[in-house]
């Protein structure tokens, strides 16, 4: 019967600890996204599990109004409405409309994502029609990233309103127009009125079993390559091969 020897070599063993810690390090950065995405779910179907709330005055911490529902009523202002370009939706390109709303029973204004409109071949800005009139209007708070990178050039003073924009920045919103506005902002529920569109939001359960399916495929690289070093470095010996030894 032939017996084996483990005899590693050198190179062979630093490279496989490299690649085996960088695989095994790219496993746990997937693991981790789907578990931050898991936590993410879990706070939008508790907020959205309770009846809606009148929207708040203050924000002081974040995580505390992030996807709660929030319910209000008032006027749009379609005059500084603005649409986000590049929203896909069903594989289709096209815009989401966020049109500020003036409150009625408290002081200032509020951005509301009122859904997605498809673009057009030849890109023209879309006609969007706006209820008016007072609203009463259901949805949750989102808070837009603080920090965007875009190559898009802030607006001027004193030049036109510009409603197409690439990404939503919420203090360049501020600074644009005329009034006090909250930094959040809400987007409609499905079967809220209010002149809504197409809101089918992304939700981050969508996403979580993609990473965890690419953590284990590296967890699986790592494993395959361990196996792969331990056979490759496996020496068969017989007596004689022994004995010389």
């Amino acid at each position: 019967m032939a017996k084996y020897r483990f005899k590693p070599k050198l190179g062979m063993t630093i490279a496989t600890i490299v690649v085996m810690a960088i695989c095994i390090q790219l496993g746990m950065w997937q693991y981790n996204k789907a578990q931050q995405k898991l936590a993410l779910q879990q706070q939008i179907e508790q907020g959205l599990a309770v009846q809606p709330v009148e929207l708040p005055d203050v924000v002081e911490k974040i995580e505390d109004w992030r996807y709660k529902r929030v319910q209000f009523e008032g006027e749009y202002v379609p005059e500084y409405q603005i649409l986000l370009d590049n929203r896909v939706n069903d594989n289709v390109v096209g815009y989401h409309v966020l049109t500020p709303i003036k409150l009625t029973e408290k002081q200032g204004y509020v951005l509301v994502n009122r859904g997605w409109i498809a673009g057009s071949l030849n890109r023209e800005v879309p006609t969007v029609e706006t209820p008016v009139g007072k609203q009463t209007l259901q949805g949750d708070i989102d808070f837009p990233l603080k920090k965007v990178f875009t190559l898009e050039a802030p607006a001027a003073k004193n030049e036109p309103w510009k409603m197409v924009w690439q990404h939503m920045d919420m203090q360049r919103y501020k600074d644009a127009v005329p009034f006090e506005v909250k930094p959040f902002i809400v987007r409609l529920e499905a079967d809220s009125g209010g002149g809504g569109f197409r809101r089918n939001w992304p939700i981050p359960k969508d996403r979580i079993t993609v990473h965890l399916g690419y953590a284990y495929q590296w967890f699986g690289f790592a494993l395959t390559l361990f196996v792969i070093y331990i056979v490759l470095n496996l020496k068969s010996v017989n007596k004689g091969t022994e004995n010389n030894e």
